[in-house]
């Protein structure tokens, strides 16, 4: 899971792009990065470790200029977290450049690589995305959606990318669909986006979503789309409505928020708490879920754990030691609210159990007599 984001035809696009990432900052807090693409066909790359905050001094974002840019933020699935795997990729070739900024993972890297390598190509990052860079510089055809749509020829996996070529910016989404990827304007210029949200930050429309297997290229010339074979299936991802997505975001074109209250009103019929005396969330993409378990069960909704917003996400941390260390100082119960009572405690997902195993004992420390701890997945 990472954060995409893109702008075409906007004389700030740079500082439009750090504003976007600011909104996707929650799909990924190991790095970040920005591509921009001067009048002149100049591009410059400014990427860092940390939090957009942490990223861009002034002075590079001054230097950042033109009406292209591309951005990303990353959690690594693929790849170690270090500064040779921070995205966007820019990379020189004999007659420009190629940025490009990967949100997902592709399931035949590792095959993809080795031929590659053994066709002489030389590798800078442990980073699947790469393969794709190396893939579009080798592709002969001569319009820009046509080289990504023969580089991603072969390609097996979940993707959705922001590509510049020269001064065309490329969108692509992987024929399964399986992370979001949406389009939106901005006066004359173009906003892409992994999620709604960061659409909104910079003031642009809604558009549509780029289609699963859909190639959308942008350039003087105007707007034009290709299709990719279509899969058998369309598979979009559960977690971007669970978890990964802001609740206030639309995603897959539904609403995010209204997805979670959803399946809280579902998890209070299919798992009910007879005498609990309140619901509480494990903050903050739990929300919305124990808001709907509070509206279907009648259980009065509280603010009993109060999460430290200066820690980021625990799930994307890349080991299970930070993801420990960052649970003891992210949540704090109120007390005056638990102790002596049973209570629901909704969380939205299960996956290690690790978190959860803390949470109720942190909870049962503040004087819960009992905890019923509920999950959505």
């Amino acid at each position: 899971m990472c954060g995409i984001f893109g702008v075409y035809g906007h004389r700030d696009a740079a500082a439009l792009t750090q504003l976007g990432l600011y909104s996707l900052q929650h799909r990924g807090q190991e790095s970040a990065g920005i591509v921009a693409v001067d009048e002149i066909g100049r591009a410059r790359v400014s990427r860092a470790m940390g939090l957009v905050s942490e990223g861009f001094e002034e002075a590079e974002m001054m230097d950042l200029k033109g009406p292209v840019a591309i951005g990303h933020t990353r959690y690594s699935t693929a790849g170690a977290s270090a500064i040779e795997n921070a995205q966007p990729i820019l990379a020189r070739v004999r007659h420009g450049h190629i940025a490009l900024a990967h949100n997902g993972n592709l399931t035949n890297a590792i095959e993809l690589r080795r031929e590659l390598e053994d066709d002489g190509a030389i590798f800078s990052s442990t980073m699947d995305s790469e393969v794709i860079v190396h893939r579009i510089a080798r592709a002969t055809a001569r319009e820009p959606e046509a080289r990504v749509a023969q580089a991603l020829a072969g390609v097996e996996g979940a993707y959705c990318l922001m590509v510049v070529l020269d001064e065309t910016v490329v969108a692509a989404r992987d024929p399964h669909g399986w992370r979001p990827l949406v389009m939106g304007r901005l006066g004359d210029g173009w906003v892409f986006a992994s999620e709604t949200c960061a659409l909104d930050i910079v003031g642009a429309t809604l558009e549509r979503e780029v289609l699963p297997g859909e190639i959308v290229a942008i350039d003087q010339h105007g707007l034009r789309s290709v299709q990719l074979p279509a899969a058998e299936q369309v598979h979009r991802c559960v977690f971007e409505h669970v978890y990964f997505a802001r609740p206030d975001s639309k995603v897959f074109g539904g609403s995010v928020d209204r997805s979670r209250r959803a399946l809280g009103r579902q998890l209070a019929i299919e798992c009910p708490a007879p005498g609990a005396e309140l619901v509480f969330a494990v903050p903050d993409s739990s929300n919305s879920a124990a808001l709907g378990y509070s509206e279907e069960s009648g259980i009065p909704y509280e603010l009993a754990l109060i999460r430290n917003h200066y820690i980021g996400r625990t799930f994307i941390q890349p080991t299970q030691a930070g993801r420990d260390a960052k649970v003891k100082v992210k949540y704090n119960p109120v007390r005056e609210l638990l102790e002596g009572k049973s209570v629901v405690m909704v969380d939205d997902s299960i996956v290690r159990g690790t978190t959860t195993r803390g949470l109720v004992s942190l909870v049962r420390a503040a004087g819960a007599r009992e905890v019923d701890r509920k999950s959505v997945v």
